[in-house]
């Protein structure tokens, strides 16, 4: 850790003691929220989202495939994440990095374990399919990542189009029909910071945490969970975060039924 990192954690460290943070915020509050949809025309669904400074684009494709050998009624789904060196000075050119695939997975676990794309509507004929590719990417780096993605990835979706087929080839010149959704998931990320634990950490806090734990959720139930890093949550803090979870429910999906209308 660079000179600054370890001055900006000290910071942070005696600033929680006295029960503050650097923006004012509660303890239990997320950052302003920014959605804004249908940026990139090409993709049949896109979203920009903005969670505090940390800034990430979601663009959606479909495109005509072949089914899985086991599942050979129904679609596919695949999220990638590309963390952009215009986005940090940590971040560098070339493979995925193992932060750029943790961040893929947990937010592809979250959507996949609501069911929230109907795959079975995916289907198109015998042999042919819809396979749902959602990309992010990240364009500035200011903390919690799971929970901007999640958003990004979920508004993008909601405002997706399917490509009419014809002949079957996909005619994108006509996308009318919304893809079909049976959940929406949101994901709150909370991070723990000596005995503080802190809902939206931004970059500073996030420098400066030892654990860390992600909860997707749709209206009803637990969908994932991911822990990180080296610091635990009790049984007792854990119960505590999934309520919290659900209540802050009400303000994310509140900025994603806005961004999709």
């Amino acid at each position: 850790m660079e000179a600054i990192d370890v001055v900006k954690t000290n910071y942070v460290k005696e600033l929680l003691a006295k029960k503050a943070r650097e923006d004012m915020r509660q303890f239990m509050d997320f950052r302003k929220i920014g959605i804004v949809t249908g940026l990139m025309h090409n993709a049949e669904g896109s979203a920009q989202v903005d969670l505090g400074n940390t800034r990430v684009l979601c663009g959606v494709k479909l495109i005509v495939e072949e089914p899985m050998k086991d599942t050979p009624n129904q679609g596919n789904m695949m999220v990638a994440a590309e963390l952009l060196p215009l986005a940090s000075a940590d971040y560098e050119t070339g493979p995925p990095s193992p932060e750029a695939i943790e961040l893929a997975r947990v937010v592809d676990r979250g959507i996949r374990a609501a069911n929230s794309i109907d795959l079975k509507s995916l289907f198109i004929e015998e042999g042919k399919v819809w396979s749902v590719f959602i990309d992010l990417y990240v364009l500035n780096y200011d903390g919690n990542l799971f929970d901007a993605c999640t958003l990004a990835a979920m508004a993008a979706l909601m405002t997706t189009k399917v490509p009419k087929v014809e002949d079957g080839e996909a005619n994108r010149e006509d996308r009318t029909q919304p893809l079909k959704l049976d959940s929406i998931v949101t994901s709150t990320t909370f991070g723990k910071v000596g005995g503080s634990i802190l809902l939206d950490l931004d970059r500073n806090e996030e420098n400066a945490s030892d654990g860390r734990i992600t909860i997707a959720i749709d209206d009803a139930n637990i969908r994932a969970m991911q822990k990180g890093l080296r610091g635990g949550f009790t049984k007792d803090e854990v119960e505590m975060l999934l309520d919290i979870a659900f209540q802050k429910r009400a303000e994310l999906k509140r900025a994603l039924d806005q961004a999709a209308r």
